[in-house]
């Protein structure tokens, strides 16, 4: 059954592309970056703060949802935007992360996992028509098939295990979420490893099944970025040029840079703000660790001509001074200039695809990278 597009695209420049996704809460502009809210809220920033840095999308987590507060009890208060207060369009990872992640605590069979809750050890099962159930409980914008993730480096027959038991599960997945109101959405994940003959056959298998978008899974989970990149060309040009392509938990600003340069058009990942809360800024010149001594007495900001007032105002010095403190603030102040960077980098990229200038940007963005951080005259 062929699902209908909510995807416009808007410009290409080479393989790059910017474009809009339409979804019930509100348009997306593509390339995109969705900031993490594992279990409905940004670590260390109220909403308001991420809306403003730029964002239109985030993510929220099926399995730490379903544990607590409950997918149902979400819904009888009227559903993942209301009960968080975020009102913009939301992404939910279907679990299958968790399946990786929580390796020690889980048996998958071809029906589920079950896991052993983390919280309180209870049992509990995620199917793949569960998951899909979970996340229309929670109402979110985008839903993700249920998928099995393999930690990289692994033995073919274990990706290829995985990866056909996830083209099995995405088409359960799409079966179960024919019930979805209209304008939801529900996006397939290839998987395959660092396998380029599996990535290509779990691409055409999920395009075969057909959904509203298609993602890339289980990458950065332990493979150099040459591979994760050599196996994004692998399967982006089997994906349909209409529909939406996301790179699951990706990354650091060099990621974005080089896959969207490869044909993707949204992210998501916990860096920005796990970073921030260790101490270490995203900036047009690079990483800054503010745990250096030498930003102990540096009276200048992060970024002068930043457009985000924190990087524009606050002095280093003093930025040093409370992640050296251990004070809350300094975990808040950098989560919000690292969202704020990534939006921004973002911006300048659909900026530049909408002008026909990508490669000229990605240059420029490089050398300033490149650059470093600059110490004080």
């Amino acid at each position: 059954m062929s699902l209908p597009n909510h995807f416009d695209l808007v410009a290409a420049d080479g393989l790059a592309r910017t474009g809009r996704l339409t979804t019930p809460h509100g348009v997306v502009r593509t390339p995109a970056f969705m900031p993490v809210g594992t279990a409905g809220a940004m670590k260390g920033m109220h909403w308001r703060e991420v809306r403003d840095a730029g964002t239109d999308i985030v993510l929220g987590n099926t399995y730490h949802l379903m544990l607590r507060p409950g997918a149902e009890r979400i819904a009888a208060l009227g559903g993942l935007q209301s009960f968080t207060g975020w009102n913009g369009p939301m992404l939910t990872d279907s679990g299958g992360f968790q399946v990786m992640s929580l390796a020690q605590l889980r048996k998958v069979s071809e029906s589920a996992v079950t896991f052993r809750s983390h919280i309180d050890g209870a049992s509990l099962e995620l199917s793949p028509e569960r998951a899909i159930e979970v996340q229309l409980l929670l109402g979110s914008d985008i839903a993700m098939q249920l998928d099995e993730c393999v930690r990289l480096p692994a033995e073919r027959g274990d990706i290829e295990r995985a990866m056909q038991l996830s083209l099995r599960w995405g088409e359960r997945s799409k079966r179960a979420f024919e019930t979805a109101p209209p304008g939801h959405m529900l996006f397939g994940i290839a998987q395959g490893g660092d396998v380029a003959e599996l990535r290509r056959a779990s691409a055409r298998g999920m395009v075969d099944t057909g959904f509203h978008g298609y993602a890339i899974g289980g990458l950065a989970v332990g493979e150099p970025q040459s591979v994760m990149l050599a196996m994004i060309e692998e399967v982006a040009p089997i994906l349909p040029q209409d529909r939406p392509r996301y790179l699951m938990g990706v990354g650091t600003p060099e990621d974005l840079l080089e896959a969207v340069a490869r044909g993707i058009d949204m992210f998501d990942c916990v860096m920005p703000t796990r970073n921030g809360r260790h101490g270490v800024a995203y900036t047009r010149f690079g990483q800054v660790n503010l745990r250096n001594a030498r930003h102990a007495d540096d009276p200048r900001p992060l970024d002068e001509e930043s457009p985000w007032p924190s990087a524009r105002t606050c002095a280093r010095a003093y930025l040093h001074h409370l992640v050296k403190s251990g004070e809350t603030l300094g975990a808040m102040l950098l989560s919000e200039i690292n969202i704020a960077y990534y939006q921004h980098l973002m911006q300048g990229m659909r900026d530049a695809i909408a002008q026909g200038a990508f490669a000229s940007f990605r240059d420029r963005t490089r050398a300033d990278w490149a650059k470093g951080d600059i110490a004080p005259r």
